[in-house]
């Protein structure tokens, strides 16, 4: 595998507060990458740094060898990194169908006055926007509710098409902030068997979740934060079974009985 996403030295300083500090990490194609940690640790800000939501104090993030760092979120998400949110944030008035136009116009647009009249490359560029949306869809199992308003959603199926939203834009990489919050234990195995498919179809995961025996499931690997920076890396079972891990986040119900 090579290595898709680069961060080194990324920092974020809110007046006298380091949210993060010296960050660095790396992400490979087709990896689950997990980020766990305290609340205040500043996994989604590490987040929303990378994804270009707020611009970093200090720090490089690269994207396929492309130094990346500030770009704004449509500009990243062409370029085939999106993300989602913790909080839903599909337009509750439209349907699941326009919703997802949102993703796929990133890089379909035709413009207004192409839209306007109607030409053939707009009819050309809204023919592949259905066939990405018709087929993002099937494999989330949301094609019954394609025309469904959004807000009339169970909340599970809401947080599906935020990851819908994101899809369609075609991402090599996808970072979900806490997927499993608020789900039912159905509705949590089945965005961790989504992800996994992700995985499979070539697309590469951050994940950031508080729920272990989620994060256990399907991640490659796991980068720990505490304090805005690094605590520990590995696999699951490394950093779950990690001392330092056990105290500053994870309790005692993960520590090894002594012998």
């Amino acid at each position: 595998m090579s290595t898709l996403l680069e961060v080194e030295g990324l920092s974020r300083n809110f007046g006298g507060l380091a949210a993060v500090s010296g960050l660095g990490l790396d992400v490979q194609e087709r990896e689950v990458f997990g980020i766990i940690g305290p609340n205040g640790a500043g996994k989604t800000t590490a987040i929303n740094l990378i994804s270009g939501v707020i611009k970093p104090s200090s720090g490089v993030v690269r994207f396929r060898g492309e130094a990346v760092t500030g770009l704004p979120p449509h500009r990243l998400v062409r370029k085939g990194l999106a993300r989602t949110f913790q909080a839903t944030t599909v337009y509750g008035q439209r349907s699941v169908y326009e919703n997802c136009l949102r993703g796929a116009y990133l890089h379909l647009y035709p413009g207004f006055l192409g839209t306007f009249l109607h030409t053939a490359a707009a009819r050309a560029m809204r023919a592949e926007a259905d066939a990405r949306i018709e087929e993002v869809l099937g494999w989330l199992g949301l094609t019954a509710a394609a025309d469904t308003i959004a807000s009339n959603l169970p909340y599970g199926a809401q947080k599906t098409l935020g990851l819908a939203i994101a899809l369609v834009a075609q991402p090599s990489l996808v970072m979900l902030d806490e997927p499993a919050a608020g789900l039912s234990a159905e509705e949590a195995d089945h965005v961790r068997d989504t992800i996994r498919r992700l995985r499979e179809r070539g697309i590469a995961v951050v994940v950031i979740d508080h729920n272990m025996r989620f994060m256990r499931d399907i991640c490659d690997r796991i980068f720990v934060m505490h304090h805005g920076q690094e605590l520990a890396r590995g696999t699951p079972d490394e950093v779950l079974s990690d001392p330092t891990v056990i105290q500053a986040y994870l309790g005692r119900a993960y520590a090894k009985p002594e012998a």
